[in-house]
């Protein structure tokens, strides 16, 4: 069993699929609300981040919104706690990576999987600089776990999930990970 895999079986499921869809179809129709003229690209931050950027753009086309766009935004290299990027074992990617084209002058809304320290949000706006300057920048994130420590607030939040420092959040999707899933999961080490 991999180090993951144990992880997993020892967490505690806060959401199950069920629960991550409804939270993603009401985040779909937020986003809607805010933007009820769309042209709004969605970019997910590798590497969930993609594949829920992927899920709602799907949804909000099934209801109607048929002018959004998607790309996909490695983030790993702007990270000031050593680069991250994708690693070989990730599935292919859904959506091409952002280009100049795809931010300049656009709404852009950035697609993550948890917010926690905020680190990731600050490399995706440093990711985004280089690119281009997009006309407004929000941020979409499953799950705000709290402990933020750089002044950053997502926009749209599926869950907020007060959490210990020594507590992790799993977000499982079926493409990464072969099934949906929220898991809470503590790493405090037992005492001898």
């Amino acid at each position: 069993m991999s180090t993951d895999q144990l992880a997993t079986s020892e967490a505690r499921q806060l959401l199950d699929a069920d629960e991550l869809q409804r939270t993603l179809w009401r985040l779909s129709r937020e986003l809607q609300e805010r933007h009820p003229e769309g042209g709004v690209v969605l970019i997910g931050i590798l590497t969930r981040g993609a594949f829920l950027a992927v899920r709602l753009l799907e949804l909000i086309r099934s209801q109607g919104g048929s002018n959004w766009t998607g790309s996909v935004l490695d983030v790993g290299p702007y990270r000031d706690d050593g680069a991250r990027s994708s690693s070989p074992e990730t599935p292919s990617l859904p959506l091409t990576p952002a280009t100049t084209e795809s931010v300049r002058d656009r709404e852009v809304v950035l697609v993550d999987d948890v917010l926690f320290h905020g680190r990731t949000g600050r490399a995706a706006l440093d990711a985004l600089a280089d690119l281009g300057r997009p006309r407004a920048v929000e941020l979409l994130v499953v799950v705000d776990r709290g402990h933020r420590e750089l002044p950053l607030r997502a926009t749209y939040v599926g869950r907020n999930l007060p959490t210990s420092e020594t507590e992790r959040v799993l977000v499982r999707l079926r493409e990464v990970d072969g099934k949906d899933a929220v898991l809470l999961r503590s790493d405090e080490v037992e005492p001898a």
